[in-house]
């Protein structure tokens, strides 16, 4: 029987299962495609969601529970501006915030002009918000983000104790940031997941920043794979890949292997013995 091509197995404990997520629709996606100058304005600072990205919020949260897929991710990562953060919460947060409850809500009512009720830390997955997933930095205004003193009090649940800056000290206004240099900043946070003893984690981000990050990633795909894996997002979308760790960058053990030979016992296979046997035969 001849092997099929392109099968392969690896070790489940160097695996692990990423959901990546783009934000729901901005108020810069509505203005950008009717004028892509619109970009350069001031008015989409750190642009949030629309009242039809916030149906898609909806759409989504949905789908996740329906499918079981809320019950199984271990963490929530989130690229720190606005739109990212209130897609994060709306799809993978508890239930509506309720006065009395103890635990500080992911996002208080209203966060961003949003018009939504808050929505509670309950009975979901820890929030982290990383910078290294974040859009293309620079020039357009809507991909700079608020100050962490600013964005605290409006997600109270998120954790942002990995960024160092309270302002935005990436973002310049002169300079957008080269794809090439989005790519590396990818692959540095995939590697980066290998820190995580998280194995089933939701990443919400960005257009440019999965777009470039995957395409290379796919680049040593059969061609349907590749254009699978490496077309743009659309918003609100969620794929669900494996991340392999080929590298050797993990550290984490198998929980669900067992060594065997316990009690220990004699357990030759028979190939290996097979093997032994016509080694010694050649040797005499």
């Amino acid at each position: 029987m001849e092997p099929i091509a392109g099968t392969a197995l690896y070790p489940l404990h160097r695996c692990k299962t990423i959901y990546l997520v783009r934000h729901a629709q901005g108020i810069h996606n509505v203005a950008g495609e009717k004028d892509f100058n619109a970009y350069m304005s001031q008015d989409l600072f750190d642009a949030q969601l629309t009242p039809l990205g916030w149906s898609q919020v909806d759409g989504l949260r949905e789908h996740v529970k329906k499918s079981g897929l809320a019950k199984k991710i271990e963490l929530v990562i989130t690229s720190p501006l606005l739109r990212t953060m209130q897609t994060a919460v709306g799809v993978f947060g508890g239930e509506n915030y309720t006065d009395g409850v103890s635990a500080p809500p992911l996002m208080v009512e209203n966060a961003g002009h949003s018009g939504r009720p808050a929505v509670s830390s309950l009975n979901c997955p820890p929030f982290l918000a990383v910078e290294t997933c974040r859009e293309h930095l620079g020039v357009h205004p809507c991909d700079k983000r608020r100050s962490i003193t600013e964005y605290r009090p409006l997600f109270p649940a998120i954790d942002f104790s990995l960024i160092e800056n309270d302002e935005d000290v990436l973002w310049e206004p002169d300079v957008r940031e080269a794809n090439e240099s989005v790519t590396l900043r990818g692959m540095k946070f995939f590697d980066w997941l290998w820190t995580r003893e998280e194995k089933e984690i939701a990443i919400v981000s960005h257009s440019g920043f999965l777009y470039h990050t995957l395409s290379t990633y796919s680049k040593e795909c059969h061609p349907t794979i590749r254009d699978e894996v490496g077309k743009h997002f659309a918003n609100c979308e969620l794929r669900s890949m494996v991340l392999v760790d080929r590298s050797m960058l993990g550290s984490d053990s198998s929980s669900f292997n067992y060594p065997g030979k316990i009690p220990a016992g004699l357990d030759l296979p028979s190939d290996v013995a097979d093997k032994k046997h016509v080694e010694e035969a050649q040797k005499n």
